[in-house]
This record gives structure tokens, C-alpha cells and sequence, in this order.
């Protein structure tokens, strides 16, 4: 197996035991994740997320916002019950485990190389202009959306438009039409006229939707409507916790097919230029 195929593996197994608490926040149980990190033993695993929670307040974070304690009672038999140690953990944690657990386990080494690449995508994101950042998610959004709807296919969902309006109706409280009237875009795309910080709330709409249908087995388009309702209101509550603009009042932007036509009229005299001076 190659070093490439063993990360989307890591990237794969990681992904798929992520959760989302009901402010919409995602999370990490550690009794489920150090096993795919390559520690079986919990006495083990405990010793890494020490050395993790240590190095967060080295690094002048708070332990707490990263670490949180959701040890649970458990039945052991006889009417017997006793304390199980587990934490809910942020991506962070995860990534501050990866980089102090044991670099000679496979599944740690492969772990560092996938945030390192993940860290490194950060970087250049960040680098990126307001259009291209904004070009960049559409395009993200675009895909997740076409997986969305060959789950909810799969799902049994055959009415996408109505579908899909669940999913606007949580995040925005408004549906297709009335978000369009409120944003005075006409018959556009909403997604379209999108900003970069309205175009991510939708791509974490739409990415948690479609796991929540995949891991709960959601079958049915009822239901599926339903989760993708769900879904979109514990968005739409993350951003009102954080102190975030709803997306309905997000200003409207530039159609992205205009970038794209700017983009490419850039480009072409880029390599007019270059040519003229070749």
C-alpha cells in the first residue's frame, strides 16, 4: 500500500467517525479515535492525550476549549456501574495527539504527514485572493453538493428541490424564493451570489447533511428532508452563538460566472504579456 493511498485511508477512517454536537460544531471521541491513531490499550492512550492537554497550555491555549471531559457511567454487570474516561476533542486536539503520540507507529506517522498537508492547504487558502478563495469554495460546494444528492438518492429522495429548500429553510429560515426576493438577485443561483463566509456555512451544511444521512442510515425522503432541516438550523445556531452574520443578511456578491470571465480575461493577458516579452 502507498504512502498516498494509507493517508486517504487515515483521511477516510478520521473523517467518518467525526460528529457534530447540536450547535453544530464538529467533534472526536477519543475512545474511537486512538484506535485508528494505533493505540489499543486506553492506558496508552491516555499517556498521549497528556502529553497533548500539555502541550495546548505550552502552546497558551486553554486546555478546556480543545479538551472537553465526557466520561460516562457504564453498566459492568451485577448492578454494578463504573466511571468510562473519555474526551470530546476538537480538530486541534486531534492534531496536537498526532504530533505527541509515537512516531514509530505507522498510524501516527501517517497521521502527522495528514495534518501537515492539511495545515499546508491552510497556509496557501489563506494566501489566496477574496476571489479566488471565493471561486475556490464554489467549486467545493458544487461538489459536495453533487455527493449530497447521490446520497439522497440512494435515500430514496426524488424531489431535489424540495430537498434542497429543507436544507435552506434551517440555515436561513427563509425558502428558495424568499431568500432571492430578500437578496434581490432574481432567478440567480443563490450559491451564485454567494460571498466566501456564506459559501462556507453551505459547504458544512451540506458535507454534515450528507454524513448524517450515511451514518445514521437515514432512509426515506421524509426523513432525509428532515435531517437536511436539521442540519441547516444547528448550522444557522453555530453562527448566531458565535456572534457570526445569519446568512440572509451576508451582502450579495459579483455572479461567480462573471469572476470566472474576469479570471480567464486575466489570464489571456498574462500570457500576452509573457509572449511579448518572450
Amino acid at each position: 500500500m502507498t504512502k498516498e493511498i494509507m493517508i486517504n485511508s487515515l483521511s477516510k477512517d478520521f473523517e467518518s467517525i467525526k460528529k457534530v454536537d447540536e450547535n453544530g460544531i464538529e467533534y472526536w471521541e477519543a475512545r474511537e479515535l486512538m484506535p485508528v491513531l494505533g493505540y489499543g490499550k486506553w492506558q496508552n492512550a491516555e499517556e498521549v492525550i497528556a502529553k497533548a492537554t500539555k502541550a495546548c497550555f505550552n502552546s497558551g491555549q486553554s486546555i478546556k476549549d480543545h479538551f472537553t471531559d465526557c466520561s460516562k457511567m457504564v453498566s459492568i454487570g451485577s448492578n454494578t456501574v463504573r466511571r468510562l474516561k473519555d474526551w470530546k476533542l476538537d480538530r486541534y486536539a486531534c492534531y496536537l495527539i498526532a504530533q505527541n503520540g509515537d512516531p514509530k507507529k505507522q498510524e501516527i506517522a501517517m497521521a502527522q504527514t495528514y495534518f501537515a498537508i492539511q495545515t499546508r492547504k491552510h497556509e496557501i487558502f489563506e494566501q489566496l485572493s477574496d476571489t479566488d478563495k471565493r471561486l475556490f469554495i464554489r467549486g467545493e460546494v458544487s461538489d459536495q453538493n453533487k455527493k449530497l444528492f447521490r446520497t439522497a438518492k440512494k435515500a430514496g429522495v426524488s424531489n431535489f428541490g424540495r430537498f434542497n429548500n429543507y436544507g435552506y429553510l434551517g440555515l436561513y429560515e427563509l425558502n428558495v424564493s424568499e431568500i432571492r426576493k430578500k437578496k434581490r438577485i432574481g432567478k440567480d443561483d443563490i450559491l451564485d451570489r454567494a460571498g466566501s463566509t456564506e459559501l462556507a456555512a453551505n459547504l458544512f451544511r451540506i458535507t454534515q447533511t450528507d454524513d448524517k444521512i450515511s451514518n445514521e442510515k437515514i432512509v426515506g425522503e421524509k426523513m432525509a428532508n428532515s435531517a437536511h432541516f436539521e442540519i441547516g438550523r444547528k448550522v444557522r445556531g453555530a453562527i448566531r452563538d458565535i456572534g457570526g452574520i445569519l446568512p440572509e443578511n451576508l451582502s450579495v456578491e459579483k455572479h461567480i460566472k462573471e469572476l470566472k470571465k474576469e479570471k480567464k480575461k486575466m489570464l489571456k493577458n498574462k500570457i500576452k504579456n509573457i509572449s511579448k516579452i518572450a
